[in-house]
């Protein structure tokens, strides 16, 4: 007679998965000694630097790479808009690094280039950045190979020419405003929201019906201060980049490519302020971390924007992809450097030089 089998004998032990032994890291000299083009990122993100590397020297020998292919010196101000931290924007605290870099260049040299990745921050200190470059140069051009949004824009406005691989992008430069509960909104959208109010409310009025509760009660909760630093930051910057178009960017525009005309200072002034109005724009672009690209820029704001040659955006990938890296892997969140100067901002951290 079979014996009956109980729920235990029944059951099956689940069979215990193998586990694949992890990947062991590699660890080499150098990151850019490793870097394959095509796959600049890609071939490094799993390795790591043995403990004699030096992350900004490997920084500086790229940026003294791309020095090589311009014939001029390559300054950097680079944020992290890798991984989203904290403090990774222009502020004050980077004035005096910024001026010391500049001063440590040759008085020799009258062109210089800046490489610059930012997510924006203030306009005012981009407004003393400017200043400290225009004393000490005759031409300044801004190479981009990743993102530069907001007050980032309006600093690569100041340039004589601007360079933009295809991954790289411009952003709106509708400013960024505290509100009551401290969240930062986007200056354009709260003034659209208070045109839409009033439309509502002189329409309700037209047709002899009551102004909507709803908007009367929004109206009645803004800071009116607020409203009036929303509308002063709107034409601060729209300002600030009309002025830097007109006297840095469009200052070897003499005449017009079409007709062959002199291009006059009027027209240099109201193409300006257009290029600048429509980047203020928020119901252009809708939202404030929009990604403008130089294609865009181009064939809709009739911005002129240079392509690197092959070999220039090789050489700026390779750069990218290292500061790609060190912000991904590091707590690193800053970086200004050149090749006779470093200063390197980490997170919680005081900053270093």
């Amino acid at each position: 007679m079979a014996r009956r089998r109980t729920s235990k004998q029944r059951q099956r032990k689940p069979k215990q998965r193998q586990r694949k032994p992890k990947q062991q890291q590699t660890s080499v000299n150098s990151l850019l000694d490793a870097m394959e083009d095509g796959n600049e990122y890609g071939s490094i993100v799993s390795l790591l630097p043995n403990e004699n590397m030096d992350l900004v020297d490997e920084q500086i020998r790229a940026l003294k790479e791309i020095e090589e292919i311009r014939g001029r010196p390559c300054l950097s101000y680079i944020g992290n808009v890798v991984s989203g931290k904290e403090d990774s924007g222009i502020d004050s605290t980077d004035d005096l690094p910024f001026q010391e870099m500049v001063e440590q260049v040759g008085s020799d040299h009258k062109s210089v280039d800046i490489i610059l990745a930012t997510n924006g921050g203030s306009a005012h200190q981009v407004s003393r950045f400017v200043n400290c470059l225009r004393r000490k140069f005759d031409e300044v051009d801004f190479l981009l190979p990743s993102f530069c949004m907001s007050a980032g824009t309006i600093f690569a406005l100041s340039g004589d020419n601007i360079w933009m691989t295809s991954r790289a992008c411009l952003g709106p430069i509708d400013p960024q405003v505290p509100s009551s509960d401290g969240r930062f909104v986007p200056a354009q959208a709260l003034l659209l929201l208070v045109q839409k109010l009033q439309q509502d409310g002189e329409e309700a009025l037209k047709q002899k019906k009551p102004v909507p509760w709803t908007a009367v009660q929004i109206i009645n909760s803004l800071d009116k201060k607020e409203l009036a630093d929303v509308m002063s930051a709107t034409e601060y910057s729209v300002q600030m980049a009309t002025q830097f178009l007109e006297n840095y960017k469009f200052k070897s525009w003499v005449t017009h490519k079409t007709t062959e005309k002199p291009v006059s200072p009027k027209e240099k002034r109201e193409t300006a302020e257009e290029i600048a109005i429509a980047l203020a724009s928020h119901s252009r672009w809708r939202n404030h971390g929009h990604g403008i690209s130089r294609e865009v820029l181009w064939d809709e704001l009739a911005l002129s924007i240079n392509h690197p040659n092959n070999e220039l955006d090789r050489r700026l990938k390779r750069f990218w992809a290292l500061s790609n890296w060190i912000f991904d892997k590091t707590s690193a969140i800053k970086f200004v450097l050149s090749e006779n100067y470093r200063y390197i901002r980490q997170q919680n951290l005081p900053a270093k030089a």
